[in-house]
């Protein structure tokens, strides 16, 4: 009985050991190619400072696979109606989650004539991608239906995992780079799969506690090809460390030239945004006064506008009057008819008339002076000019006072 219970915990563990394995395997895959794709993405903009990239470019080519490799890695394979599975392609589960991105370029990819399999298509999409700048969009778009991600990657895969959210980032790095391809060249070619060559990213450094040198281990192997090695034989390895010391110094003035072109380059580009700097503070400058001379002849008129309105509501109000005027007049010559009343009376009743309006009409003392206008002197020769006011020589030569 101990036997056996001993037998089923070592199986146990055994199980437990092999699941916690491949955990540790799939994290140590995921971690390298999230780390690969940012040193690639890195290398590429470094790159893109000097040159073109187009497909010769080799930062590009191990950019592009190491892109495939993160969006292929764990993908479901199709299932048949036999029950059989066959590969899949990342382009088919990227031509069905990116179409919410608007202007996408999944319908021209799908009908590109040169393009036939669903790996060369997936290719040419990276491509266009970035010469369109909206990888990084489609990336996202992609992300974030998750509901069609777990429907064709597996469980562990990079995009179901945190991984996922860093991917998206770090490729929006990549819209600052002008790329140029040609869609029929030979990185279409859906027959190979992609291979990421790690050899840019691996870099060693010995540490200064390190007992034996590049140097020695170099003598060391030449001294034990040579079975009668002498001290003589130290010549070679002399040599060769003056070679490495005079690369060194011709790698070091290399980066030294290359360092001081960027800091010229970087110094003249300084320089002209300075002068586009002062051109647009003085251009600031300029239409900030002709915002304040508009602002201050604005004003100016919009008080010239007012005095002409109190102006006019001035002469407004004398109009008034002077028709009150004339109306007051008109009343005054209608009474001195003579069919009513004798002519002088009708002289002082008129008289008496206008003095009362006078004394009932406060406003009419005030416009006593405008009486010399035009209207009023007209209206003033037509008052003498009727035949209803008495005249002297209608007195005197009135029927009562003649002599018989």
């Amino acid at each position: 009985m101990a036997s056996r219970s001993l037998g089923g915990l070592s199986g146990s563990r055994g199980g437990g050991g092999k699941k916690s394995l491949s955990a540790r395997n799939a994290a140590v895959e995921r971690r390298n190619l999230i780390t690969v794709c940012r040193f690639s993405v890195k290398t590429l903009i470094d790159r893109s400072c000097f040159e073109t990239i187009d497909d010769s470019s080799p930062e590009f080519n191990n950019f592009a696979a190491v892109l495939e490799q993160i969006l292929s890695h764990r993908l479901k394979g199709q299932v048949t109606w036999f029950g059989y599975e066959s590969p899949r392609s990342f382009w088919d589960y990227i031509r069905v989650a990116c179409r919410k991105v608007s202007q996408n370029c999944i319908c021209s990819i799908e009908n590109m004539e040169n393009v036939s399999s669903s790996r060369a298509k997936g290719r040419a999409w990276i491509r266009v991608a970035l010469m369109e700048k909206h990888l990084s969009e489609y990336i996202s778009t992609a992300l974030r239906d998750f509901k069609t991600t777990r429907r064709f990657y597996e469980d562990g895969a990079i995009v179901l995992g945190e991984e996922a959210n860093m991917l998206a980032g770090m490729l929006l790095g990549l819209n600052a780079i002008d790329f140029s391809f040609c869609l029929k060249g030979e990185g279409l070619d859906g027959t190979f799969p992609a291979v990421i060559d790690y050899t840019p990213y691996l870099k060693f450094e010995q540490s200064s506690d390190s007992i034996s040198s590049d140097e020695e281990e170099l003598r060391t192997f030449g001294s034990s090809d040579s079975e009668g090695s002498t001290p003589e034989n130290v010549g070679p390895p002399l040599i060769l460390d003056e070679n490495s010391w005079f690369n060194k110094c011709k790698r070091v003035r290399q980066k030294y030239q290359l360092t001081l072109e960027q800091k010229g380059y970087l110094e003249e580009l300084l320089r002209l945004r300075e002068n586009q700097l002062s051109e647009s503070v003085s251009q600031n400058k300029i239409l900030l006064q002709r915002i304040e001379d508009s602002d201050l002849a604005h004003k100016l008129e919009k008080e010239q506008l007012e005095y002409i309105i109190v102006e006019l509501q001035d002469q407004l109000k004398s109009y008034q009057s002077l028709d009150q005027l004339s109306a007051e007049v008109s009343l005054s010559q209608a009474s001195l008819d003579p069919s009513h009343s004798q002519e002088g009376d009708g002289k002082q009743d008129s008289l008496n008339f206008i003095g009362e309006g006078k004394e009932d009409t406060p406003s009419l003392l005030g416009l006593c002076g405008s009486l010399t206008s035009v209207a009023s002197y007209k209206s003033l020769t037509s008052l003498k000019s009727n035949d209803c006011l008495a005249s002297p020589t209608t007195e005197i030569t009135s029927p009562g006072l003649t002599p018989s």
